[in-house]
């Protein structure tokens, strides 16, 4: 988890390049069936490094796809708060956002669909208003039919 959060630290250094590079080295070294915890994290964090909707679903997807095997007891040993049901909001909010950037918009309203029924999950701090304030941005878009990538986005 260290060297994931200081990958991500270059990107937000704004060294996007160096980060995705960095995060693909590490995707390499746990690979498509390590640790679930930083399968997920890792390929969520990824994703929002790519400014191209099809590239960035694919992370998304293994960001899921990670959080599916992912148990409460392993996300816990890393910190104490986490639950994988916390998780469910933000990973299905980014496949809502990315089908809808590929047009794709029944498959969008599913995942915002899943992603509020998983929204009693999110705390009342600053986290859960972002995800819920983000929900109802791409819930708007998927309505008015947009592929615009949003100016609220990651990247």
């Amino acid at each position: 988890m260290t060297d994931i959060v200081a990958a991500v630290a270059l990107a937000h250094a704004g060294d996007a390049d160096a980060a995705r590079a960095r995060l693909h080295d590490l995707w390499d070294r746990i690979g498509p069936v390590g640790d679930a915890l930083h399968r997920c994290t890792l390929a969520h964090h990824l994703a929002d490094l790519y400014d191209d909707p099809a590239q960035a679903l694919v992370w998304d997807v293994r960001a899921l796809d990670a959080a599916a095997v992912l148990t409460d007891e392993r996300a816990r040993r890393h910190h104490e708060s986490l639950s994988v049901a916390g998780f469910r909001p933000s990973l299905h909010l980014n496949l809502a956002d990315g089908f809808r950037r590929l047009g794709s918009f029944e498959a969008a309203r599913e995942h915002i669909t899943a992603a509020r029924e998983h929204e009693h999950a999110l705390a009342d701090d600053g986290y859960g208003v972002l995800i819920r304030r983000v929900l109802g941005e791409v819930a708007e878009a998927i309505d008015r039919r947009s592929t615009e990538k949003r100016a609220s986005a990651p990247g």
